[in-house]
């Protein structure tokens, strides 16, 4: 359910004594801890979920040259990567994949001390990925997987002839043909012999978890005041324009 605006969500707010408050709050702290517990039950389930070998051989242009999906890994063996929209309409990143990006440089300080690595991969060429990082500031690496199936292959890119055919498959359904890319999330893993498995994979909001600004705006009374999903996302550096580009795949 979406969130209400600002002005309906406040009116008419019940205002209640300090112990009414109090004990409203114990309520909701049961059923904060019980989202907490069926929240590790569910990681404890993916970090099980079987493997899918990857014998597809899949080649990067990056800005250090072109490198094979087992080589994005580096020293690390566990990767996550990012299927991090390009809108060739705008000739820009996807405004909602960058809200995202911008969460991921402070974890990767971590991150990449505990054997992951994070990567970008989009299907836009190289050159617009590099300049477009530069703008936004980001420190993370990034790929093109131009000329490549790989974005096609794990479910966040579409060919021409499924969306001419009206449906494409995304987040493991059927949905209306829309852009030729959304975002979603692979994870994949490398054995001491260099082989890679897909681990897993998300779509649609399934990356949401990701967003740390979504989990301060939940913690406040307005919430996260849209009426459409992150219908009120900018870029990081147009907060200031006058005129706001379109949206998120075309919101």
């Amino acid at each position: 359910m979406l969130e209400q605006t600002s002005q309906s969500a406040r009116a008419d707010h019940p205002v209640v004594s300090r112990e009414e408050w109090l004990a409203a709050r114990k309520r909701l702290l049961t059923r904060e801890k019980q989202l907490t517990r069926t929240l590790d039950a569910v990681a404890a389930e993916r970090r099980h979920l079987p493997w899918v070998a990857v014998d597809k051989r899949y080649v990067f242009d990056t800005p250090e040259g072109q490198r094979t999906l087992a080589e994005l890994f580096g020293r690390n063996s566990q990767l996550i990567v990012y299927h991090f929209m390009w809108r060739f309409d705008l000739d820009q990143g996807c405004d909602g994949c960058s809200f995202l990006c911008d969460h991921i440089d402070g974890a990767n300080q971590h991150l990449k001390h505990h054997d992951v690595t994070v990567i970008a991969v989009s299907r836009g060429p190289l050159d617009k990925l590099a300049g477009y990082w530069s703008r936004m500031g980001w420190k993370f690496p990034f790929a093109s997987s131009a000329g490549s199936d790989f974005s096609f292959d794990y479910g966040a890119s579409f060919t021409d002839a499924q969306r001419a055919s009206g449906r494409v498959t995304y987040n493991y359904e059927s949905i209306a043909a829309g852009p030729p890319d959304l975002p979603g999330l692979s994870v994949f893993y490398k054995d001491e012999a260099g082989r890679v498995f897909h681990t897993y994979s998300t779509y649609a909001r399934g990356g949401d978890i990701l967003i740390g600004a979504h989990n301060f705006l939940d913690l406040t009374p307005k919430g996260r005041n849209e009426t459409a999903i992150m219908d009120w996302v900018k870029r990081h550096d147009e907060y200031e324009a006058d005129t706001a580009s379109p949206g998120c795949c075309g919101t």
